[in-house]
């Protein structure tokens, strides 16, 4: 055999392994399912008629816009995600898509999600949508979620925007409440996703991602839970407190409130390895649960009052 041999270059394209699967995979669908229903209280709550195939049309950018997000983000972590378990089995570690792929693909998803949005409702829906997929793949994915043990607060504005563009989607403008619903989620991010990280701190070490836990340590992570918590509580009544919903939100808000708040208490006593370990699991599931009654209780008190007139009427 000649040297040439032992230096060949293969020349066939590689036939991509990718179904359509991996694909839906990129986009994150559970992280996009939750952007869909904030968004969609989001533009309920906004004043004004707005055309069904408008409130379709915002809704899906804002869902495509989101997903391009998390393409991208998956596309710059490849390397992170191939030394975690949570995320050892997306499509990139697997090698089912490269990451030339998954950042083409989210690019072109980002580009069109963001111009159909500004030239079929408005731009500034479409520029808040544009900031939101620059937030996260620039400002979080790139600098902060590598760089700073505060990567989860200022990274969780780019999750807490969505009903913030579907407001402006349907007003054209930003007010006060979709600031609050932003607010909401803002607070909640931090409780939520240092939960996580507690119980997953050897997964982030791995990674070599500077989450509180691994920086500050278990118990400022705890401590810090807990203070958020109860700014938390405070912001989640705030849109009671300020008039723009009734008692029945209010209520509602204080008493995932207190769950949220005995919950985080209890991560904040348990220091034993087994109980922290179900405490801080208790805590980021009843997190979830937590956003979604609060804002299926602000879509169902803007649905009743939608519908109070035609009752009365009847």
């Amino acid at each position: 055999m000649s040297v040439l041999d032992h230096n060949v270059i293969d020349i066939n394209p590689r036939i991509s392994e990718a179904e359509v699967g991996d694909y839906i995979a990129l986009l994150k669908p559970r992280v996009m399912s939750l952007v869909i229903f904030t968004a969609l209280v989001g533009m309920a709550m906004a004043p004004g008629h707005f055309h069904w195939v408008l409130a379709i049309t915002s809704l899906l950018c804002i869902a495509v816009g989101a997903g391009a997000s998390g393409a991208l983000n998956m596309a710059l972590e490849g390397d992170i995600d191939s030394k975690m378990s949570r995320t050892a089995n997306r499509p990139i570690p697997r090698g089912r898509i490269t990451r030339p792929e998954a950042m083409a693909f989210g690019l072109t998803l980002s580009f069109f999600s963001v111009m159909t949005l500004g030239i079929l409702v408005n731009w500034i829906a479409g520029a808040l949508l544009a900031f939101t997929i620059f937030f996260y793949v620039v400002i979080y994915t790139m600098w902060l979620k590598r760089w700073t043990a505060q990567n989860i607060v200022i990274g969780g504005a780019a999750g807490a925007l969505p009903p913030v563009v579907a407001w402006a989607a349907v007003t054209g403008t930003v007010d006060v409440e979709p600031l609050l619903l932003f607010a909401i989620i803002f607070f909640w991010t931090p409780p939520h996703f240092w939960a996580l990280a507690l119980f997953r701190s050897d997964d982030y070490a791995r990674a070599g991602i500077p989450m509180l836990p691994n920086v500050a340590g278990p118990d400022a992570t705890r401590l810090q839970i807990l203070l958020y918590t109860i700014v938390l509580i405070a912001v989640a009544a705030a849109p009671w407190a300020l008039g723009y919903f009734d008692a029945v939100y209010g209520i509602v808000s204080l008493i995932l409130g207190a769950g949220m708040l005995v919950l985080a208490i209890n991560v904040y006593l348990r220091r034993e390895r087994a109980a922290s370990l179900r405490a801080t699991r208790k805590l980021f599931a009843f997190s979830i649960l937590y956003l979604f009654v609060l804002f299926a209780t602000l879509l169902a008190e803007v649905v009743f009052r939608a519908l109070a007139p035609l009752v009365g009427g009847a």
